[in-house]
């Protein structure tokens, strides 16, 4: 289960969802308003809070694609349960 922290972290970088509208685990980050430069200072706030660095095989597109998969990857890096 997803963090508090996460959320909100993630939230700020997402500009189409709304302020009160669910983030569920399946939503598609890019349709969020999640683009590149987004992912990037995404990344830098995840690796800042957690206190992990994400390995290269971490680093792709389906890592960053939705709440589920990103909380996933940070969770196993983190040595989280998920």
């Amino acid at each position: 289960m997803r963090d508090e922290h996460f959320d909100q972290t993630l939230r700020s970088h997402l500009p189409f969802l709304g302020p009160g509208e669910a983030l569920h685990d399946d939503a598609d980050l890019r349709d969020l308003g999640l683009d590149s430069l987004g992912t990037v200072e995404l990344l830098a706030s995840l690796e800042n809070r957690y206190n992990v660095r994400f390995v290269d095989d971490a680093l792709t597109l389906e890592t960053f694609a939705t709440p589920g998969t990103l909380w996933n990857t940070l969770s196993r890096m983190a040595g989280t349960a998920s």
